[in-house]
């Protein structure tokens, strides 16, 4: 990190507001990031994605019950 060299109060004081609105704008995202992180953990979201997976795995095992009734 480079050290700023400050000629004035009004410099540091401008470089705090800087800092204290990228510290804001991170807490705001950090609460996105978490409310978004529960709503995919909700369980009908977590069902809804598992959906294609079960359909494919009922498609195999009618598949495999049918051609061993077949043979």
């Amino acid at each position: 990190m480079i050290k700023a060299q400050y000629t004035s109060f009004e410099d540091i004081d401008r470089d705090l507001k800087i800092l204290k609105l990228q510290r804001q704008i991170d807490e705001e995202q950090v609460k996105l990031a978490v409310q978004k992180t529960k709503e995919e953990l909700y369980p009908t979201n977590i069902l809804t994605g598992m959906a294609p997976l079960l359909q494919k795995l009922a498609l195999t095992i009618v598949a495999k019950k049918l051609m061993n009734k077949f043979s």
